[in-house]
């Protein structure tokens, strides 16, 4: 006769403790990579700002943002918020507001005086950065907070680079602009205005510089041949904006004026025409519309202040007071092709915006220092070929927007600040990302998107005053409480509640939650029912 079958308990053990041993998978808790913060090209930590504005923390909220991005006043007005085109968010109702709460936070950073202390003692250290835009501001900024000396040298008259010089006032206020600066200055770095730079070993060894970061950016306008008799003016887009900036009461395009190109720099001088007075204003894009590359906002802006467009055309000739027109059509691959066609426009001005081209001089005197198609070469460190010789921004090849040399000097500042430690930097490893599919979208009521103000066309069309106004208090709250907190755990107890075990602990308010693996089955309910995408089955060790 066998032996009946017998189970031997521990003191204060029930026979519950044992369905922990029935698991294939068991569940875990773990932080992901909000898409937003994914997107962002200056590496903020969006979700996590997001979450302080929402709790009412506005000065918290905007250190955050200042632990990657010295300039949010500037970067809510005038980055091109990839962060909302990659929101999960926009699969519910619309993506969260997120340039609009940061220009709020930067705002009221300028208005309370809010500053920045470094991170660490003074090291000793010198380092130039050449260029004053937002690639050198961002990396001065870096390099001031982790103690080094920090000297910018600029060509120009006032520290901002493109920003200044090529963004109208329109779209960023000068005072949102110098407020971000002046923060900047305030850490004890140096602003030489009016220097430029030809030689770079020269300057560096005259000041005693340990390092070099050259951000200098796209100065040089790109050229375009074709026949010209004179009668037409003929003026290169960004020394039309420079020029919008410094003194506009006395640049003349005329009554008609033509601008070639389809990018945001074209939309920038055909909106500032308007503002001139110019009464019949004309782009002439290359690209179909559906191609260009300037954003849809800024096309859509374009087209309700009175500017006019003509796709599918390239500029053949500018003579007798007419440019003429070839008209293209699409070939198979959707590449503009001629077609022979021939049209002619009367205008009084003609303004050249097909892009821009790198400066190179200052560096080809640099040792082992390799420019390959307009661009400099750097390593995975930001060096160049000459040690000690950093570059970012425009300069390399990149996406060329404000956001990513602002990115490229948080990164050139890391890996200098180790080089003069005689290290190398490694950025910590990624997280992997929240995308929709990890997100309940149904725990999510609809919120739409607060709408922020905009200026009366009359006044658009007639100055450069803002065009978008900012949220007040009420609505910055509202749409940072959008935030559905992708990837990451925000406490809302579902986890708790749907638990068939008890296997769920709670911590305390901040701590979040713990599993009791004696408990848990691994049945994945809270994974399925998770809103956020914060927990995951992984296979049971055994």
């Amino acid at each position: 006769m066998s032996k009946p079958f017998a189970i031997t308990l521990d003191v204060g053990t029930s026979l519950a403790n044992l369905t922990g041993t029935w698991r294939t998978e068991r569940p875990e808790y773990l932080d992901r990579l909000p898409p937003c913060n994914n997107a962002c090209p200056a590496g903020e930590n969006i979700q996590a700002w997001l979450y302080l504005a929402e709790e009412g923390d506005y000065e918290g909220a905007w250190r955050e943002i200042m632990v990657n991005n010295p300039m949010p006043a500037v970067m809510g007005r005038a980055c091109y918020h990839p962060c909302e085109s990659a929101c999960n968010r926009q699969h519910v109702d619309e993506a969260v507001g997120i340039h609009a709460v940061e220009r709020f936070l930067g705002d009221l950073a300028i208005e309370r005086g809010w500053s920045v202390d470094p991170v660490a003692p003074p090291t000793g250290k010198k380092v130039m950065v050449l260029g004053a835009g937002p690639g050198g501001l961002s990396a001065a900024y870096h390099l001031a907070r982790l103690g080094h000396s920090v000297t910018v040298y600029d060509a120009s008259e006032k520290p901002g680079g493109m920003l200044r010089y090529g963004i109208p006032r329109y779209r960023l206020p000068r005072e949102a602009l110098d407020g971000d600066i002046r923060r900047i200055a305030g850490m004890g770095v140096t602003f030489n205005m009016n220097a430029r730079v030809d030689d770079i070993e020269a300057e560096r060894k005259k000041g005693g510089y340990d390092a070099c970061f050259v951000a200098i950016g796209a100065q040089l306008a790109r050229t375009l041949e074709f026949p010209a008799d004179g009668s037409i003016p003929m003026h290169e887009a960004i020394h039309i904006l420079r020029q919008v900036e410094a003194e506009p009461e006395a640049l003349s395009l005329g009554k008609r004026t033509a601008i070639y190109g389809g990018g945001n720099v074209a939309m920038d001088v055909a909106r500032s025409a308007v503002r001139l007075g110019v009464k019949d204003v004309l782009v002439v894009v290359f690209e179909a519309r559906e191609q260009m590359p300037a954003h849809k906002f800024e096309i859509k802006e374009a087209l309700e202040e009175g500017v006019r467009l003509t796709c599918l055309r390239s500029v053949k000739a500018a003579e007798n007071g007419m440019v003429t027109l070839e008209e293209m059509v699409l070939d198979d691959t959707n590449r503009p092709q001629p077609t022979g066609r021939l049209e002619s426009v009367a205008v009084d001005s003609l303004v050249l915006a097909i892009g821009q081209l790198i400066e190179t001089s200052l560096v080809e005197n640099l040792p082992d220092v390799t420019v390959v198609g307009g661009a400099m070469q750097v390593d995975e460190h930001m060096m160049t070929g000459c040690p000690g010789v950093f570059a970012g921004g425009d300069m390399v090849l990149s996406m060329r927007t404000m956001t990513t040399a602002i990115g490229h000097g948080k990164k050139a500042a890391r890996n200098i600040d180790a080089f003069l430690k005689g290290e190398l930097y490694q950025a910590p490893l990624k997280h992997e990302i929240a995308d929709i599919g990890k997100v309940n979208d149904w725990y999510y009521a609809d919120a739409p998107k607060t709408v922020q103000p905009v200026l009366e066309m009359i006044r658009r069309q007639s100055g450069f005053e803002e065009v978008l106004g900012n949220l007040d208090e009420d609505n910055a709250l509202y749409e940072a409480r959008r935030c559905m907190s992708c990837g990451n755990c925000f406490e809302c107890d579902t986890c708790y509640g749907v638990c068939p075990d008890n296997a769920v602990i709670k911590l305390g308010p901040g701590k979040r939650f713990r599993f009791n693996y004696d408990y848990c089955k691994g049945c994945g309910l809270c994974v399925a029912e998770c809103p956020c995408g914060a927990i995951k089955m992984v296979p049971e060790d055994i």
